[in-house]
């Protein structure tokens, strides 16, 4: 199961013990969202029972600390938050500045707006 829903009161704990429970045996919960979505102590408690896996690209607190319990366990993997950061995206990223450069010059809207104010 992946996990990518933005941060808010009703996703804060979303993934918590109740949640992780119900999960079938062997399961692997990748969180892409943000840390304070999965409860900590929740995921830690299933990690090590060795009942789920997981793939953590947040976590919370983000960083964890040095010696945390999950970085120990195998069926753990944490990655360090930085998926678009290889040496294909600055090249991408200067193509799209670009585009959007020019289109705004053409008097058109940009591309991707998430939000207008």
């Amino acid at each position: 199961m992946v996990v990518g829903v933005p941060l808010n009161e009703e996703t804060t704990h979303l993934i918590d013990d109740s949640f992780l429970s119900r999960m079938q045996d062997g399961s692997l919960l990748v969180n892409i969202a943000r840390g304070r979505v999965a409860d900590t102590e929740a995921v830690l408690a299933h990690a090590q029972s060795g009942r789920l896996r997981f793939a953590l690209d947040v976590t919370d607190p983000e960083p964890l600390p040095d010696g945390h319990p999950l970085f120990a366990l195998s069926n753990v993997l944490i990655s360090p938050h930085v998926g678009g950061a290889t040496s294909a995206a600055l090249p991408r990223l200067a193509k799209l500045l670009r585009h959007q450069i020019e289109r705004m010059q053409d008097g058109e809207e940009p591309l991707n707006v998430v939000l207008r104010t």
